[in-house]
């Protein structure tokens, strides 16, 4: 009880029906509300943090350069192309790297540089639209999941294991066996192998979050669930997702280009890199650069995506960051 000329804190109000009760109710809800405004800062820093974490981890901005110069070397593909990826020219056929054809020519005389830079733009549209379809749908599954329990978390994780229980190219291959190679069959193949994994890196932390004091305020304040999933977990839940995206978009490009290579990507003669191994093989002993030259643009993508990822789980993980 407090004394009779004491002060009340701002904001509370005595109840003749609520007592003693309702004051404490009200200054916890006023402490609560504190709690959840005190997170904002934080949770709207995540980007910006790790932004700034990668650009100290010398490894992860060299990665980072790496994959922005990749992707904008196949943005503007046509502009940078010297010639047509199409064009064939049979008196050029397997012909060795000149000054007009830096690369040299594949089997049917088609200049390979042009066709590298081409093929980034759809190895690169897939497994960017694949992951980030990923993200959404495997995110939001595992913050619902983590964050209301009981039967439905049971029955979401059941279902994320069964497609956990498919290895990647398998699953890729049952999907565009069935469907068809077209990029929007390889985009669905890709998403259903990563929705998984995203469900479940984002449903660990959201286990934990749920119950941390800042959440308990907000149900107190009359937050909506929603509002709290989307405003004051997923930021706390944001930093594993894009490691886990960095690592799954190098993965993405390999399952392209694997698919690719057995024949189940985008059909000929849309330059892709996998497909690009694909017929460098059949010349591999007499061109063994047809081969060896998309092999080494899929090789600088992932290497540039995993010192990514690197830098970003350091940045994340409070036992390896610096502040």
């Amino acid at each position: 009880m407090s004394e009779p000329g004491a002060a009340r804190p701002e904001g509370t109000t005595v109840h003749a029906s609520g007592g003693a009760d309702t004051i404490v109710a009200e200054r916890l809800a006023a402490r609560g509300e504190s709690l959840a405004h005190s997170t904002m800062p934080r949770e709207r820093g995540a980007l910006a943090r790790l932004g700034a974490g990668i650009r100290r981890h010398k490894m992860a901005s060299f990665g980072a350069a790496i994959v922005v110069l990749v992707a904008l070397s196949a943005i503007f593909a046509p502009w940078l192309s010297p010639h047509d990826p199409l064009e064939q020219d049979v008196l050029l056929r397997l012909a060795t790297p000149s000054a007009e054809f830096p690369l040299g020519n594949d089997s049917f005389g088609r200049d390979i540089l042009s066709r590298i830079l081409w093929g980034g733009r759809v190895s690169l549209y897939v497994s960017t639209a694949a992951v980030g379809i990923a993200i959404v749908i495997g995110g939001a599954l595992g913050i619902l999941a983590g964050y209301i329990g009981g039967k439905f978390d049971r029955i979401v994780m059941a279902a994320m294991d069964v497609l956990l229980s498919f290895p990647t190219l398998v699953m890729g291959l049952l999907v565009v066996a069935m469907l068809g190679p077209t990029v929007g069959n390889l985009i669905l193949a890709i998403t259903l192998t990563a929705v998984a994994p995203f469900a479940r890196i984002a449903r660990a932390p959201t286990l934990t979050v749920k119950e941390r004091d800042f959440i308990e305020a907000g149900r107190a304040l009359g937050f909506s669930n929603l509002r709290l999933m989307a405003v004051h977990i997923l930021p706390n839940v944001l930093d594993d997702i894009l490691v886990m995206a960095a690592l799954w978009l190098a993965t993405a490009i390999r399952t392209e280009a694997s698919l690719s290579f057995i024949g189940l990507g985008v059909r000929p003669p849309t330059a892709t890199w996998g497909g690009m191994i694909r017929e460098g093989f059949e010349n591999i002993l007499d061109s063994p650069w047809l081969a060896i030259l998309p092999s080494l643009a899929i090789l600088i993508v992932m290497l540039g995506l995993n010192m990514i990822g690197d830098g970003l789980r350091d940045t994340s993980d409070p036992r390896l960051r610096h502040e």
